[in-house]
């Protein structure tokens, strides 16, 4: 039955010049989908360049790819047939463009693999097969292009049907169809051949239209990776917006909604598009934004999911399936980052548990894994992420790990590898070493760090200290951990600039750390005056971590100005001072603000004590 509201994605690849451009553009010239003139334009182009014309050329728009015969870019089209609509991948097929394959593929339902008949299975052919089963494509068709060059000969298909067939039973891919086709001649591309009458099977264009979208996506639970959180000031709007692109399901105003990894809760007050009324729901695919009639905390990186629904996994432990295609090898003693949906954050390889030879599917025994090679490993993260199990939402069960600013690897998560418990956010580690969750039932503490940020003399180590008096006296080992002290010792060899300053904060960062894995509630009370330092800490702590902002403007501080500070400032003798000639950024999204103009120092301390005790106590951040 037709469908015209669905959408497929293909993805075609195949080793270089075995055709694949030349089979999606016939595709597109013979189901006349093609912009009227589009054909004639490019048949001019080649006339008056004295190039013969190729079918490729409509989809290679670049000047250098015509140039040079590769696609070196993934390039995408749509495509509408009788049936449904259609967005067409076409990958590289060049060994040194393969990271582009992948990131061509990462979003598709199903491929189209390309072989040349007079060259049959090549080293690439087997490693674009591969690259195909990591990503969980399972509904592939095998083309057998350049029929013509081998005289449409029934043997040639045959055997490189029998020979690609074995490798990919394999791999777990059991292809749909192998079609026999000559791209440039337009053979069984959308018309079937007369000049292969030994095959029966179905053209391109009826393979394609017998693939399935599996499952649709807005028939599977809700998830929404939260893309940005919008705040409107002007003329009393108070609204916050949280933004994003609806992977899969669907939602309506009125919706009891769960974010994770955070594990907060709340309810869709108003689904919110710009210039527009307002719509009944939103769905897979569609970008969306709505209120809350609850103002949580979150974070771009956690995904929205309806609190009725299956939800996504969490933890910082996985094990995945994994391609590499860095400049560097990936090995277990340098840190990376680990991009899923929006979620990002530093990820280490724990154990590589086997890497497999993409051509022949043997094993290699090695700690480290080179360029254009398979591993199955388990990968540690800094800090918890959502995620789905690959077979389940495609988007967040893929990812991809970038190095020095590059994408140089991803693959699939086939599972996880601790428990999560929202309650005491605790997460079950498994390994020989002591965890924290372990440490815990020894010490009665996972573990905090309440990071004081604010200007020289809003009062932060006076309210850190009757804190600390406090949550000891409840029984609650705390430390603060003052930048003077600092100062003194661990970060000596550092003066004020903006480079050591960065370091000053990052030193601290891990050092309370340490003390959170020890148990500790650790009181940090440094100025920090960068919102990027300041994220920077919390994404080193990661989930234990409590931003509060110590508030006091420049004029009241210098009023103060307990240490002369100001006075020496204002003078020149201090350069770089924050609040003078440096600048403060105010915390943007703080989890406590403690306003020390209005408040008195009882009233301070009191709050952050109760703040940090609830936190203590349920795990809900304090806003």
């Amino acid at each position: 039955m037709e469908n015209m509201d669905e959408i497929l994605n293909i993805v075609t690849v195949g080793h270089v010049d075995h055709g694949k451009s030349t089979v999606i553009g016939r595709l597109l010239a013979d189901a006349n989908a093609l912009p009227e003139g589009k054909l004639e334009m490019v048949r001019e182009n080649c006339r008056r360049n004295s190039k013969p014309f190729e079918y490729a050329f409509l989809l290679d728009a670049l000047k250098n790819e015509q140039a040079q015969g590769i696609t070196i870019d993934t390039a995408r089209c749509f495509f509408k047939s009788d049936k449904r609509n259609y967005i067409i991948i076409d990958a590289p097929g060049h060994i040194e463009f393969l990271k582009n394959m992948v990131t061509g593929a990462s979003r598709a339902e199903a491929a189209l693999l390309v072989i040349d008949a007079s060259r049959g299975v090549e080293e690439n052919t087997r490693r674009h097969g591969y690259f195909l089963s990591m990503l969980g494509i399972r509904q592939v068709s095998v083309l057998v292009n350049k029929m013509d060059l081998v005289g449409f000969s029934e043997r040639v298909f045959t055997d490189i049907r029998s020979e690609y067939a074995e490798f990919l039973k394999k791999i777990k891919i059991h292809p749909e169809s192998f079609i026999p086709v000559s791209g440039f001649e337009g053979d069984n591309v959308a018309i079937r051949s007369g000049r292969m009458p030994w095959y029966d099977g179905p053209t391109v264009l009826e393979q394609m239209d017998a693939f399935r979208t599996v499952p649709e996506p807005e028939r599977m639970p809700m998830r929404l990776p939260v893309q940005g959180v919008y705040k409107f000031t002007e003329n009393n709007d108070s609204r916050r917006i949280i933004a994003g692109t609806m992977e899969s399901g669907s939602v309506r105003a009125g919706d009891a909604i769960v974010f994770y990894p955070s594990g907060k809760k709340t309810h869709v007050k108003s689904l919110e598009v710009f210039s527009a009324p307002e719509p009944e729901c939103f769905t897979a695919g569609q970008a969306a934004g709505f209120t809350m009639t609850e103002q949580i905390f979150v974070r771009r990186g956690e995904i929205a999911c309806l609190q009725s629904e299956q939800p996504p996994c969490v933890g910082v432990r996985l094990r995945a399936n994994l391609f590499w295609l860095g400049k560097q090898p990936l090995s277990s003693g340098r840190t990376y980052f680990f991009k899923c949906g929006t979620a990002k954050t530093e990820v280490r390889l724990e154990r590589i548990e086997r890497i497999v030879d993409a051509s022949s599917l043997g094993h290699i025994e090695r700690g480290y894994v080179d360029k254009n090679e398979v591993a199955e490993c388990i990968l540690t993260l800094e800090s918890p992420i959502a995620f789905d199990i690959a077979g389940g939402v495609e988007a967040t069960g893929r990812f991809v790990i970038v190095d020095d600013y590059e994408i140089a690897g991803g693959g699939i998560i086939t599972e996880a590898l601790e428990e999560y418990d929202f309650n005491t956010r605790n997460i079950r580690w498994s390994g020989d070493a002591m965890t924290r969750s372990e440490r815990a039932k020894y010490t009665g503490s996972t573990g905090l760090v309440v990071w004081m940020t604010g200007l020289s003399g809003a009062g932060k180590t006076t309210i850190a200290q009757e804190t600390e008096r406090r949550l000891l006296e409840a029984g609650v080992r705390a430390y603060v951990l003052d930048g003077d002290k600092l100062r003194r010792g661990l970060n000596s060899d550092l003066g004020f600039s903006d480079a050591d300053r960065t370091e000053n904060i990052r030193r601290a960062a891990n050092v309370a750390n340490m003390f959170r894995d020890a148990g500790l509630v650790t009181i940090v009370t440094l100025i920090s005056p960068f919102e990027e330092s300041r994220e920077n800490a919390r994404r080193i702590i990661g989930k234990d971590f409590m931003e509060v902002y110590v508030k006091a403007d420049v004029k009241t501080c210098i009023q103060r100005d307990p240490k002369q500070l100001y006075k020496k400032a204002l003078d020149g003798t201090i350069k770089s001072f924050t609040g003078i000639d440096s600048a403060y950024e105010e915390p943007k999204n703080p989890d406590l603000v403690i306003d020390t103009e209005r408040w008195q120092e009882e009233e301070c301390a009191e709050s952050l004590f109760s703040a940090i005790m609830t936190r203590l106590g349920n795990g809900e951040s304090v806003l």
